[in-house]
C-alpha cells in the first residue's frame, strides 16, 4: 500500500507507513477515527476487503462485494439500485449508511440513496475498501448510522504502465477498461476509461450501459506539501420498467454523475500534519413519460380516459469544504480535529412539487483522541457536533477502551451514539398526480409534520486476536443497538387512494453478534468466513424481519504453481424482509467459483479469468420475487505492459 494511500485518512507519522503496515499480521485502518490505527487499537471493528479479496471473489459490481463483511445483506433491487444493509432495516437506498470514495461522500441528500449502478469508478482501481461494522457519527457525522464504506483508490504509482482489461458472458454482462499511469517523480497521474453493460435478469427488461472516466493527479510541491486532485464522470443510457405496467412503462432514462475532488497537505513534522480538502458533485436522472388513456371513470359511457404525464427524473448536487488537523499532543496521545462546511440540494418537480430546488447548509466541528497510558491500554473519544438545515444541532459522541489481555489479543468496550438526518423528501415530499389537461387526481405524499432525524445509541464488546500457531486471525463482536425515531411512512388515507406522510413513530432494537475468521493453514491458501446473527425488537413487524437471522459467508483462495490461482465463495443467507418497495426474500445458498492464470507474454503480463456464479443450479430471488438470479458464468482478460 502506497504512502499516499495513507496520506488519505492524515495519519500521524504517515513517512512511516509501508505496505507491510496495511497488509500485515494485524493491519492498519484509516477509517474508524481518521487515525491510522491497528485493529487491536481501534474503537470500532473494520472489515478490510483488499485487492486480493476482491480479484478472487470475481464480483464486477462493488456492492455485491460487501457480501465478504458479516452482517452485510446485497440484493440487485430494480430500475438499476442496489439494496445494502447492515443487521437491518435495509431498504432499496442504503439510507443508513455513509460510504466515501477517497475521503468523499457520495451519499446523496435529496432521497437518502447511494448511486452505486452510477458510481464514476472501476472495480479495477479500487485498492481496498474498509468497513466500520456500526455507527460512527463521531468520526463522519449524521448517515454514518449503521456503518461506514471507506472506498479507497489505487494511488497512481501503484498503476503505472497502460492496463487493459476486458469480459464478456452472460446475462449480457460485458465490459471494457483502459488505464495508463505515469508523470515523474513530483508528479504522478492516473487516467481510467471504461465501459460497463448489465442485462440483470431474464424477467426484467432492464439493460444498461454505463460508461465512466477518472483522473486522478498527485503533485508534490515541496518535500512538506502535496495537492491531489481528481475529476471523474460517468454517463448511462438504461433500460428500465416493466412490461404491462401502465405506471412503470419499459423507457430509456439518461443518468449521469460528475465528481471533483482536490485535497492540499501539508507536513509540519513527523507528529503534526494538516489538510483542506474541496469536492463537489452532482447526479442527474432524466426520466419523462406519459400514461395514456388511463381510466379515470371505468365502463361505458360516460367513462373519462386521460393522460397523465411524468417526470421522475431529479438532479441532487453537494459542495463540501472540510479542514482537519492531526497533531501529537505527547508520547502517549494524538489528536485529530476540524471543522466542515457543506451546502446541498436537490431538484426533483415530481417528488418535491411545487416548490423551486430545495437546497441547505450543514456545519461540523470534529475531534477524536487516542490516548494510550500504558502499552496494554488505549482509550479512544470522540465527538462530532453538527447544526443540519432540518435538525439543527445535534451531538455525536463515541468511547472506547481497548485492551490488550495478552499479546496479539485484545478486548474492545465501546459506547456511542449517532444521528440520520431526514433527507429532503422525507422532509418536504409533495407528490400529486395530474392529468395532461391539468385535472387533479390524486396525491401520494404529503410534506412532514415536525420530523426529526433517527436516533441510534449503540453498545459493543470486540475481541481482535491474532492465533500464531494456527496462523488465525479472528475479529468478533456482541452488539446492542437502540434504535429510536425511526423515519417511516404514515399512512393518511387507508382507502384505494392513499396518502402517506413521514413520521417517527417506530422504533428498534437491535441485538446480536458478528465474526470474522482469516485462516492461513498454508502460505498459498486463505480461508475468509464471516457469521453474524442478529435478532430485532420493534413494533413494526416488518422491521422486525428485516435482517436474516443467520447470515454465512466464506471465500477460499488457493494460489497454485505456474501463475494459476482457484477461488471460491460460499454465501447463505437466512429469510428476511426488504422494506419499502421491497419483498420477502426466501433464504437461499450460493456458490461461486473464480480460475485464472496469470503469466509473461513478450515482457507484458497477462491474466485470463473464468468466473461462474450460482453454480448450485438453483434460481433464487433477491429483492423482489421476479428478480431471480439464475446460474451465470463469463470469461475475463487483462493485459499490462
Amino acid at each position: 500500500m502506497a504512502l499516499a494511500l495513507a496520506a488519505l485518512a492524515m495519519p500521524v507519522h504517515a513517512a512511516t507507513l509501508t505496505e507491510t503496515d496495511f497488509l500485515g499480521e494485524l493491519p492498519v485502518v484509516l477509517s474508524a477515527s481518521r487515525l491510522s490505527q491497528p485493529l487491536s487499537r481501534s474503537p470500532a471493528a473494520v472489515t478490510v476487503i483488499d485487492r486480493d479479496m476482491i480479484r478472487a471473489s470475481g464480483f464486477r459490481d462493488i456492492p455485491d462485494l460487501l457480501r465478504l463483511v458479516p452482517g452485510f445483506n446485497v440484493a440487485y433491487t430494480r430500475d438499476n439500485s442496489w439494496g445494502v444493509g447492515y443487521h437491518g432495516m435495509a431498504d432499496a437506498h442504503s439510507r443508513r449508511m455513509q460510504v466515501l470514495i477517497d475521503g468523499r461522500s457520495v451519499y446523496l441528500p435529496g432521497f437518502g440513496q447511494v448511486p452505486w449502478a452510477s458510481l464514476p469508478l472501476a472495480i479495477e482501481d479500487v485498492e481496498r475498501i474498509e468497513v466500520v461494522r456500526g455507527p460512527n457519527a463521531a468520526t463522519y457525522g449524521a448517515n454514518a448510522f449503521f456503518g461506514v464504506i471507506n472506498i479507497i483508490t489505487r494511488d497512481p504509482a501503484q498503476a503505472a504502465g497502460l492496463h487493459v482489461s476486458a469480459q464478456a458472458g452472460e446475462q449480457g454482462n460485458g465490459g471494457v477498461l483502459m488505464r495508463h499511469g505515469g508523470g515523474s517523480d513530483d508528479f504522478r497521474y492516473r487516467l481510467s476509461l471504461s465501459e460497463q453493460r448489465r442485462d440483470r435478469f431474464d424477467a426484467q427488461a432492464e439493460k444498461t450501459t454505463t460508461r465512466h472516466v477518472d483522473f486522478r493527479g498527485d503533485y508534490r510541491l515541496s518535500a512538506s506539501d502535496e495537492l491531489t486532485v481528481n475529476f471523474a464522470a460517468s454517463r448511462g443510457d438504461w433500460r428500465q420498467g416493466r412490461a404491462g405496467d401502465p405506471f412503470e412503462p419499459i423507457r430509456e432514462l439518461d443518468v449521469g454523475s460528475e465528481h471533483f475532488q482536490a485535497r492540499f497537505k501539508r507536513v509540519v513534522d513527523p507528529d503534526t500534519e494538516w489538510s483542506l480538502q474541496f469536492y463537489h458533485i452532482r447526479h442527474y436522472t432524466d426520466d419523462g413519460f406519459t400514461v395514456s388513456g388511463y381510466p379515470l371513470i371505468p365502463g361505458p359511457p360516460p367513462a373519462m380516459f386521460v393522460d397523465i404525464p411524468f417526470d421522475l427524473g431529479q438532479t441532487q448536487w453537494r459542495e463540501d469544504v472540510e479542514f482537519q488537523m492531526i497533531t501529537g499532543l505527547n508520547d502517549s496521545a494524538r489528536l485529530v480535529w476540524g471543522a466542515e462546511a457543506r451546502w446541498e440540494g436537490v431538484d426533483a418537480p415530481d417528488y418535491i412539487r411545487g416548490k423551486d430546488r430545495r437546497s441547505g447548509t450543514l456545519y461540523r466541528l470534529f475531534g477524536n483522541i487516542e490516548w494510550t497510558p500504558s502499552p496494554d491500554w488505549t482509550v479512544n473519544g470522540g465527538i462530532m457536533a453538527e447544526h443540519h438545515y432540518y435538525s439543527g444541532i445535534d451531538l455525536s459522541p463515541r468511547l472506547a477502551v481497548n485492551y490488550a489481555i495478552a499479546p496479539d489479543h485484545s478486548l474492545r468496550a465501546s459506547v456511542s451514539q449517532a444521528y440520520r438526518s431526514p433527507t429532503f423528501f422525507e422532509m418536504e415530499g409533495d407528490v400529486r398526480y395530474y392529468s395532461s389537461t391539468g385535472v387533479f387526481l390524486s396525491q401520494m405524499y404529503v410534506p412532514a409534520d415536525d420530523l426529526q432525524p433517527e436516533k441510534v445509541l449503540s453498545r459493543e464488546l470486540g475481541y481482535v486476536g491474532h492465533v500464531r500457531a494456527l496462523n488465525l486471525r479472528i475479529d468478533a463482536r456482541l452488539f446492542s443497538d437502540r434504535v429510536r425515531k425511526v423515519v417511516g411512512g404514515r399512512d393518511l388515507d387507508p382507502g384505494p387512494g392513499r396518502t402517506y406522510q413521514a413520521d417517527n413513530m417506530t422504533h428498534a432494537d437491535i441485538r446480536g453478534a458478528d465474526v470474522q475468521l482469516h485462516w492461513q493453514p498454508r502460505e498459498n491458501i486463505d480461508l475468509i468466513l464471516n457469521y453474524a446473527r442478529v435478532h430485532i425488537d420493534s413494533n413494526d413487524e416488518d422491521i422486525g424481519l428485516s435482517a436474516p437471522r443467520h447470515n454465512f459467508s466464506a471465500l477460499g483462495i488457493w494460489r497454485l504453481a505456474d501463475g494459476w490461482e482457484a477461488s471460491a465463495g460460499l454465501y447463505r443467507v437466512g429469510y428476511m424482509k426488504w422494506l419499502d418497495d421491497g419483498d420477502d426474500a426466501a433464504e437461499y445458498t450460493r456458490v461461486d467459483a473464480r480460475l485464472a492464470r496469470r503469466w509473461q507474454w513478450q515482457g507484458h503480463r497477462l491474466e485470463l479469468s473464468l468466473v461462474g456464479q450460482n453454480l448450485g443450479g438453483e434460481r433464487y430471488a433477491e429483492f423482489r420475487p421476479d428478480n431471480l438470479f439464475d446460474r451465470r458464468a463469463w470469461v475475463g482478460l487483462g493485459l499490462d505492459w
